[in-house]
């Protein structure tokens, strides 16, 4: 195993005290002896007890790390706050809810390091082929996607996937605003670089309620999604001729 810190798993959670314990488990099983990586659990101003819960994890556990805003500042927010604190070059984003399976983090690895062109403008993206969800849940999808891709046109069929492998350096090139976690295949592509779907398991939710639901993001991803298509009309990539 390279004792160099390739690799930090960011996981953003608001109130998933139950999820914690068992998916920090699954991470550290998935990825004991395959790299150097750490954990990053940025809790969004939970109310209950993920706070206390992390904190003793924490005490047996030497690649936990904990961040947490005083108030819930939203999803993409969450995710930007561990990303910028991260201590590695690579980065893997998977939900708190426990419906990504860590077990597929070294798959998406192992595509980025097979991928023929330099991967680090590459976004490897899971794809949710065979969803564990509601009806309702899977249909809004479902739409939703079609709609996006036909607009966006970045060729991404599940950019909602929660599991995502991308190089630090990357994220910090694109424009933030609230909610663009849901558009980073679209925003990737803006700044020149490749995205990679790769088919992965996805699992019923068996602890805790979802908290980021179709109520709080139908009206502000119709908005957003209008957004990025006004920053991808504006994009400029220089094409450099000569350099001395």
């Amino acid at each position: 195993m390279n004792s160099e810190l390739m690799l930090s798993v960011v996981v953003p959670v608001l109130n998933e005290a139950e999820n914690i314990a068992p998916l920090i488990s699954e991470i550290c099983s998935s990825l004991d002896g395959k790299l150097e990586y750490e954990i990053i659990y940025v809790d969004d101003g939970s109310d209950d007890a993920t706070p206390e819960i992390l904190s003793e994890i924490k005490s047996s556990c030497s690649r936990l790390r904990i961040l947490r805003h005083k108030t819930s500042c939203g999803q993409s927010t969450a995710i930007t706050t561990g990303i910028h604190s991260a201590k590695a070059p690579w980065i893997a984003t998977l939900d708190g809810d426990g419906q990504n399976d860590p077990a597929d983090i070294p798959l998406l690895w192992e595509k980025m390091r097979g991928y023929s062109a330099p991967n680090d403008k590459l976004m490897v993206v899971g794809y949710r082929k065979k969803r564990r969800d509601t009806w309702l849940k899977r249909l809004s999808s479902k739409i939703a996607n079609a709609v996006r891709s036909s607009l966006l046109k970045d060729g991404t069929p599940d950019t909602g996937s929660g599991l995502k492998l991308f190089k630090k350096d990357l994220f910090r090139k694109l424009p933030y605003f609230d909610h663009m976690h849901r558009f980073l295949p679209a925003l990737v592509i803006r700044a020149d670089g490749r995205v990679l779907s790769v088919e992965v398991n996805h699992r019923e939710r068996k602890r805790g309620t979802s908290k980021y639901g179709l109520h709080n993001r139908l009206w502000v991803g119709i908005i957003d999604m209008f957004g990025v298509m006004w920053l991808q009309r504006r994009s400029k990539i220089p094409i450099i001729e000569r350099k001395e």
